[in-house]
C-alpha cells in the first residue's frame, strides 16, 4: 500500500500590522502572537521517506523557515507597501541596531496574504534543493482565526520553484 507521506512544523512569532482601508478596528496598528503551520511532502510521489524514515528533519524546517521568520517578521511591523501614511510615521521614529524597519508586502498584511507569501515566496527560496515541497501553510493570527493557503505539490509550476 502506498500513500503520500507528509509532516508539519509549527513556528511562533509576534508581529504588528494594520489592514489599510478596513472598516473596523484592524485599521489601527495592533499586534498578534502568530503561529504558522508548514506542511511538507517529498517532491515526487514515488520518493517516500528518506533513509531515516522522515519526509524532512523538523530541525531543518526550523533552521530555514523559522530563521527567515525570525529575521523578517518576528517583532516587526508588517505593512502594505502602499500604506505610505504609516510608513512615513514609522520612519520618524529613531532606529537603533535592535529595531527593524517595517516589512513591506504587496497588499494588506492579512493572514491570507501572509500565508500566501510564505507558501509561494519564502518556502521555495529557503527549501530549494532539499527534495521537499511545502504544499500548505496555515497562518494563525490568533487562537481563534487562521487562513490556509494550499497548492498542488506535484504541478510542474510548483516543482520548478523548488529545483
Amino acid at each position: 500500500m502506498t500513500g503520500r507521506e507528509s509532516c508539519a512544523r509549527a513556528m511562533h512569532f509576534c508581529y504588528g500590522h494594520r489592514v489599510m482601508g478596513h472598516k473596523g478596528k484592524c485599521v489601527n496598528l495592533h499586534g498578534h502572537n502568530g503561529e504558522v503551520w508548514i506542511y511538507v511532502t517529498r517532491m515526487h510521489q514515488q520518493q517516500g521517506l528518506d533513509e531515516l524514515g522522515m519526509v524532512i528533519d523538523f530541525s531543518l524546517l526550523k533552521e530555514r523557515i523559522g530563521a527567515w521568520i525570525d529575521a523578517h517578521w518576528d517583532h516587526t511591523m508588517i505593512l502594505n507597501k502602499n500604506d505610505q501614511e504609516t510608513i512615513l510615521a514609522l520612519e520618524k521614529l529613531p532606529l537603533d541596531a535592535r529595531q527593524r524597519p517595517p516589512f513591506l508586502l504587496e497588499g494588506n498584511p492579512t493572514a491570507e496574504n501572509l500565508a500566501k507569501y510564505l507558501l509561494w515566496s519564502v518556502c521555495p527560496r529557503v527549501l530549494q534543493g532539499l527534495g521537499v515541497v511545502v504544499f500548505k501553510v496555515e497562518f494563525w493570527e490568533s487562537f481563534q482565526s487562521m487562513a490556509i493557503e494550499e497548492l498542488d505539490p506535484f504541478s510542474p509550476e510548483v516543482l520548478a520553484l523548488y529545483k
